[in-house]
């Protein structure tokens, strides 16, 4: 199988220079995208990631640093290396304050750029060849989502404690699995449990496992959750409904790495990796007093946070075929497709119940259907909400208006014609959007 090469991003309005350091990139084993402005850069930035983005300073329209604004605001872990002829040390201090990776100054030995962006690489991605097995479950082509997983899949290779921020049904125990499988303990378990599903009596007894006769219906030593996951990792969902009386036990047993079972009279050791996952706002349970905010300090050691489905709404179509892939084979219906008008539907919903929403509405249209299309009524049926379609392009506000067109574009896979129906634009105003932002159709049709 062939395996993917690591990607870089390079920018320069020098069209010479752009093409040399290409060519010395491509040599050292990596694939370049190489384009001559930052607005061209933030439109492939739209369709791909890469691992890595080399740009100069000075250019006409966006220079290097507005152009490293940009991609921090979406992108916080993509690393940016920033090449200047008129760099100064003051200047180059000030760029890696704000986050820039590296900056160096023309002229340059090609052996340093090579280094500097080789270990841009190290920090960004994993090794070649192990980029998608970790996170082979999380189904997506958003910015958003891709950086999230860049920061997942580097946070993974530590021993922090990861708290996994997001509504309900957006896919936290995925995240949670996927960084276990990106860790160096991806060979132990992974056990979960949540924490608001389990009696306030019984939670004790299911963390820490108790000693027969430790209470009525202690029949037997039962080991609990923490050493069910010695070596691995445990994933505490819905932390935020974990009683206060056990908030402490918890605290002692990350503190000290040992728990005592309910009925014991010593503690024992454990090794875990813990990851927590909550859809309320702990700041607002610290507050009212219903979380202790010295617990929350050392579960909070990284956040992430899941956005929502209905600000990535280019994974919809994704997500869609996936689910009705799988699910047809469940449900041994053979080759099934959504219809145009359905799949339109899919994209309007607001989707209040997220991922876990949209796998059920696949399902129950793959359980009516009798035919090998699923048509809209199923879906809308499913769905039981009025349409909600899209703004009209002319009242959206401009500071969105790049991200509007790059959303349908992913959404339509390119196709300027659907793309300029589902604007409410003819063809040659949405090409004028189109070349004002530097967004290329054949850009989102390769994706």
């Amino acid at each position: 199988m062939q395996r993917d090469l690591p990607r870089v991003l390079l920018v320069d309005d020098d069209k010479d220079l752009l093409h040399l350091i290409a060519m010395r990139f491509n040599a050292a084993g990596y694939t370049v995208t190489a384009v001559e402005s930052g607005e061209a850069a933030l439109a492939s930035l739209a369709v791909t990631r890469p691992q890595v983005v080399v740009t100069d300073l000075r250019m006409g329209g966006m220079d290097g640093m507005a152009l490293f604004e940009a991609i921090h605001r979406d992108s916080p872990s993509l690393p940016v290396v920033i090449l200047t002829a008129h760099g100064t040390i003051p200047e180059a201090v000030a760029a890696t304050r704000r986050g820039v990776f590296s900056f160096l100054t023309k002229p340059f030995e090609p052996k340093v750029l090579l280094d500097a962006v080789a270990e841009a690489m190290r920090l960004s991605s994993p090794p070649t060849g192990e980029r998608e097995s970790w996170r082979a479950e999380i189904i997506t082509r958003s910015s958003s989502m891709e950086d999230l997983l860049a920061q997942a899949r580097r946070v993974a290779a530590s021993d922090a404690s990861v708290s996994i921020l997001g509504q309900s049904g957006t896919g936290k125990e995925l995240l949670a699995r996927a960084i276990h499988r990106a860790s160096a303990r991806a060979d132990a378990p992974f056990v979960g449990v949540n924490c608001g599903a389990i009696p306030e009596g019984l939670l004790e007894s299911e963390l820490f496992g108790h000693k027969k006769g430790s209470f009525t219906g202690a029949v037997a030593d039962r080991r609990g959750l923490f050493q069910a996951a010695q070596g691995g990792t445990l994933f505490l969902d819905e932390i935020g409904d974990m009683p206060l009386s056990l908030q402490v036990k918890l605290l002692r047993a990350l503190e000290e790495r040992t728990v005592r079972p309910v009925g014991a009279q010593e503690s024992e050791d454990v090794d875990v990796r813990l990851i927590s996952a909550t859809h309320r706002k702990l700041d607002d349970l610290i507050a009212s007093g219903e979380f202790r905010e010295d617990l929350f300090y050392r579960l909070n050691v990284v956040k992430l946070s899941i956005p929502p489905l209905s600000q990535r709404r280019e994974d919809i179509p994704l997500l869609s075929n996936h689910f009705l892939a799988s699910l047809a084979a469940r449900y041994d219906k053979g080759s099934l497709a959504i219809t145009p008008e359905a799949m339109e539907a899919l994209v309007k919903a607001p989707w209040p119940g997220n991922v876990r929403q949209l796998f059920n509405v696949i399902e129950q249209a793959v359980a009516l259907t009798a035919t090998q299309v699923i048509p809209e009524t199923l879906i809308t049926q499913a769905l039981d909400v009025a349409e909600a379609p899209f703004i009209p392009l002319d009242e959206a506000r401009r500071a969105f208006e790049r991200d509007y067109l790059v959303r349908i574009l992913k959404i339509t896979g390119g196709n300027v014609t659907k793309a300029a129906r589902m604007a409410g634009r003819n063809r040659t105003e949405f090409y004028r959007l189109l070349e004002r932002h530097s967004l290329q159709p054949e850009m989102f049709k390769a994706a």
